[in-house]
């Protein structure tokens, strides 16, 4: 399955004029966050991703955050995914510290038994993941090493596995093809993105004009036996990326195919 990762669209709400991600991230849930407004804006979103051709969304926190959603804004996210028919692969989020709970809360209710994103104590949070059946699949940002993203999934593989970032992995100097294969066994969600060079700044780009071998990570995953999602994922500050996102679905469906 092709997802659509919605921090794709984390510098919209600046115009795409946006300085770093902290100001795409505060400026989006600023604007998501009150509830009179929640259900129009949400949904504008997910009716331009349906456009594009997706059927299936990663919804980021920055449009649906633990800090504020509330029973209101899931019974609105439900109603407008269902409605566009959007299936919800992962709730792509910043778990913090005591957030387990309130975060599996809000992914069983975008029907999904997925997070993917980083964790401020992942084992902290392996307990309530176990009790609600979910599973985290920690995203790779400052990890050097798959060994490194090893180490922390630890003895909890039930629970715990990895969320392969192409883009980072590229953008930290490890060999993309060969984080996939050593993280193989656990690999629970993919998010393909090109980069522009290895370093800061994490500059994502249209597959191709960077540095990651996209069509070969997506042969490794099939050789390894990968059957889950893959989202599709680019963040500019600049621009609107929904013209390279079609182009990359399309380009992603032909690999598949």
């Amino acid at each position: 399955m092709i997802s659509f990762m919605s921090a794709n669209y984390v510098a919209r709400q600046t115009g795409y004029a946006m300085h770093g991600w902290a100001h795409g991230d505060s400026t989006t849930q600023d604007h998501f966050a009150p509830v009179e407004t929640f259900a129009a804006r949400l949904d504008e979103v997910l009716r331009d991703v349906r456009a594009l051709g997706f059927e299936a969304i990663d919804v980021w926190g920055g449009h649906l955050n633990q800090a504020w959603a509330s029973d209101e804004h899931l019974a609105a996210a439900r109603e407008a995914l269902d409605r566009h028919g959007l299936r919800v692969t992962s709730y792509a989020t910043y778990v913090g510290r005591g957030e387990a709970e309130r975060v599996c809360d809000i992914a069983a209710a975008l029907g999904t038994a997925l997070l993917g994103g980083l964790a401020a104590d992942a084992a902290a949070a392996v307990p309530v993941l176990r009790e609600r059946g979910i599973r985290l699949g920690l995203e790779n940002h400052p990890e050097r090493t798959p060994a490194e993203l090893l180490a922390k999934i630890g003895e909890a593989g039930d629970v715990l596995g990895a969320t392969i970032d192409t883009g980072w992995w590229a953008t930290q100097g490890y060999d993309v093809a060969r984080a996939i294969e050593e993280l193989a066994a656990h690999v629970l969600h993919v998010h393909l993105k090109d980069v522009r060079a290895t370093g800061e700044p994490h500059e994502t780009c249209r597959w191709g004009e960077g540095i990651v071998p996209i069509a070969q990570c997506v042969r490794v995953l099939r050789r390894v036996g990968y059957a889950g999602a893959i989202a599709i994922e680019h963040e500019p500050e600049a621009l609107d990326p929904s013209d390279d996102l079609r182009a990359m679905r399309l380009e992603l469906e032909g690999w598949l195919a």
